[in-house]
């Protein structure tokens, strides 16, 4: 298993390293889905198993109701939370 596919999977942390470095170079870091990245890679070293359900349900919208208004964005890869709505001022 490892003869097999340890090249492949080494290349693949290889280009996550270089993107995040990339980012990290034209200061957009602080990016949700860079942010999604970066806690989603903790997942794997921490010795749990499901690394890859664990990482999917990450960055996966965790809402079970539709939203009332859709945002009308495409799927963006790493899930956000709504930003709080401003409190109404009172008359």
């Amino acid at each position: 298993m490892v003869d097999h596919g340890f090249i492949a999977v080494r290349a693949k942390l290889i280009e996550v390293a270089a993107f995040l470095d990339r980012v990290e170079r034209h200061r957009v870091a602080d990016d949700f889905r860079c942010a999604a990245l970066r806690d989603a890679a903790a997942l794997l070293v921490d010795g749990r198993p499901e690394r890859a359900r664990r990482i999917l349900e990450q960055l996966s919208d965790p809402t079970t109701e539709p939203e009332v208004i859709s945002s009308g964005k495409a799927a963006l890869g790493a899930w956000q939370p709504p930003a709080p709505r401003p409190a109404r001022a009172k008359k």
